[in-house]
């Protein structure tokens, strides 16, 4: 059993509200020192076998076409070892 991370943000020209909502918490509870904050998505997918490239391909796939807005989304897939 693999496990393969996608990581999915909005695009950096893009504005980020809930980003924008959480630095403001941020500095209000005293938190100093942070310049800006993003927010994004995580997925963790289960393989039923190994990470092959075909395999990976298959949750890019997955990723451009349902756990993403590619308009407005950038996202990164990535091999999780020791899992």
């Amino acid at each position: 059993m693999a496990r393969v991370v996608v990581d999915v943000m909005l695009k950096p020209e893009i504005l980020d509200p809930q980003g924008k909502a959480v630095h403001g918490a941020l500095t209000r509870l005293g938190f100093d020192g942070v310049a800006s904050v993003r927010q994004g998505k995580r997925f963790e997918i289960e393989l039923d076998g190994e990470a092959t490239p075909e395999a990976v391909a298959e949750v890019e796939r997955a990723a451009s076409t349902l756990l993403s807005n590619p308009v407005i989304e950038d996202f990164v897939v990535r091999v999780e070892a020791g899992v």
